[in-house]
């Protein structure tokens, strides 16, 4: 009986080693793959390899030489050299990005391919949705990458092999592609992921402005500010170039934001309390809809649940649900400072709210529906 010789292990580089190209490499390492890796800071590419993400490299070229994959997460103004660096230097490799925006960095790729001749059949650009306000190798974890959407945004050049090709590797690092084109993807992440920075940032500073009239301000802010201004945190550096890359579409979507906050100001002053309650019950639907993953988004509950801040007791919130045969869609922490406790909100599918409560409230809790 002849047998089949196993399959080699995908070859995996990593350009930039940075909280995203760590957690790829981690995620990557995590499905069988060889990963290699190189970074400009050498200090970076090392405490990625102390994680056990990727084997160092001496240079691009020698990180890419016999990869399948290459992701580019670098800088944004940093990408395009490294993009171009890649194609000539894998010779069979898929090249991608991770940059947050798209247009302008494609547009950047294509010009300095077209100057050295290199070909963009092996390019297609993409955008892992995923991250956090924290920075840098070791705050990486494969887990970055679990059930998040990752942008695939072909080019006209992009050959259909290399875009079917790099859906595969998404998969398989516990991600899921979502195919757009560089301009609306540009579009759309303004709303969903720059506006909710600058929106974060804009609130910490005027907090921080009125604390100096108000020194107790910050004294007082609980739950939902620190929910709100969580983003505030992230790297100014990082951020300032994300922003002015997609100005244009920034700049729209905080005018369109400004004309809703100044509408539901004019409903406040006016007293119209049916005009304030819809926008306030509009957002609610809204909200309670993008907690759940879209296959169960028809029909879910949101519980409110008030835990003790002490050891284990989100542990016995969770374990308890499992027992009871539960599937948490969605999980958030609302956290206290006053009296030792916190609020957990859990969504679950509608069909298991009642079994969630039963269990919940057997374990000694005591869950409110919200929605």
């Amino acid at each position: 009986m002849t047998s089949t010789p196993p399959a080699e292990p995908l070859r995996v580089a990593v350009i930039g080693t940075g909280l995203i190209g760590a957690s790829v490499a981690l995620a990557a390492a995590r499905a069988g793959a060889v990963v290699s890796g190189w970074d400009p800071d050498p200090t970076h590419v090392e405490r990625a390899a102390a994680q056990g993400a990727l084997v160092p490299a001496g240079s691009v070229e020698d990180a890419v030489a016999d990869a399948d994959v290459v992701v580019v997460a670098a800088p944004i103004e940093a990408i395009p050299g490294a993009v171009v660096a890649a194609l000539r230097g894998a010779a069979r490799a898929v090249v991608t990005d991770a940059g947050s925006i798209k247009g302008p960095v494609v547009a950047e790729v294509q010009a300095r391919a077209a100057h050295e001749g290199v070909p963009l059949d092996r390019y297609v650009p993409s955008h892992p949705m995923g991250g956090s306000e924290r920075s840098g190798p070791d705050r990486a974890s494969a887990s970055v990458l679990d059930g998040i959407v990752w942008a695939v945004t072909p080019t006209p050049s992009s050959s259909d092999e290399a875009v079917a090709s790099l859906d595969a590797f998404i998969r398989g690092v516990g991600a899921e592609p979502a195919h757009l084109t560089p301009e609306r993807h540009d579009r759309l992440v303004a709303f969903v992921s720059h506006l909710p920075q600058v929106a974060s940032t804009a609130l910490m500073s005027l907090a921080v402005s009125e604390e100096a009239g108000e020194p107790d301000i910050l004294l007082l802010a609980a739950g939902g500010f620190r929910d709100l201004t969580r983003l505030a945190a992230s790297s100014p550096q990082l951020w300032g170039q994300i922003l002015l890359a997609n100005g244009e579409e920034v700049c729209r979507a905080i005018e369109l934001y400004s004309d809703r906050l100044l509408r539901l100001r004019d409903d406040i002053r006016a007293g119209a309390v049916s005009e304030v309650e819809a926008t306030f019950s509009h957002a609610k639907a809204a909200r309670v809809r993008l907690a759940a993953k879209p296959q169960v988004r028809a029909g879910v509950a949101v519980l409110q649940v008030p835990i003790p801040d002490r050891p284990g007791s989100l542990a016995q919130l969770t374990g308890g649900l499992a027992r009871g045969g539960v599937n948490i869609e969605d999980l958030q922490i609302v956290h206290s400072l006053e009296g030792g406790r916190g609020q957990v909100h859990l969504t679950v599918a509608a069909a298991s709210v009642d079994a969630a409560v039963e269990t919940l409230a057997a374990d000694g809790f005591d869950p409110v529906r919200l929605a």
